[in-house]
C-alpha cells in the first residue's frame, strides 16, 4: 500500500468519534438515526462522519427501505494493518544521518 494512501486512511480513524464508529460496527451494520443518541451530535454531524469513513474505504452503505445502514468493509481495516506491518525500511535513511554526524544519540540512565 502507498504510504500516502496509509497516512490519508489514519487520518480518517484518527477522530475519536469515527474510531468509536468503526467498533460500532465491528458489532453490526448501523443506520445514521443509531449513532446520533450515542454521540450526542446532530445527525448531519453523523453523517459527516460516516462520509469521511467512506470515502477512505472503512464502510459502505446499503438502502433497506427509506434508511440507509452503514456496514464495515473488514477488507480495509486488514489491508491498513499489513500496511503497517509493511512501512518502508527507513534505515538507510538513518545510516546516512549517522554518517553525516547528524543523527542524536540520547541514552537514559
Amino acid at each position: 500500500m502507498d504510504i500516502e494512501k496509509l497516512a490519508d486512511m489514519l487520518k480518517a480513524l484518527a477522530d475519536p468519534t469515527r474510531l468509536k464508529m468503526v467498533a460500532m460496527l465491528h458489532h453490526r451494520d448501523c443506520c445514521v438515526c443509531e449513532f446520533v443518541p450515542v454521540f450526542k451530535i446532530s445527525q448531519p454531524a453523523v453523517s459527516k462522519h460516516l462520509s469521511r469513513l467512506k470515502t477512505a474505504g472503512f464502510v459502505k452503505e446499503s438502502r433497506k427501505g427509506q434508511w440507509v445502514f452503514y456496514s464495515l468493509r473488514r477488507e480495509t481495516l486488514e489491508q491498513v494493518g499489513l500496511g503497517l506491518m509493511q512501512l518502508p525500511d527507513m534505515s538507510e535513511e538513518l545510516n546516512k544521518l549517522e554518517q553525516q554526524g547528524l543523527l542524536v544519540n540520547v541514552c537514559c540512565e
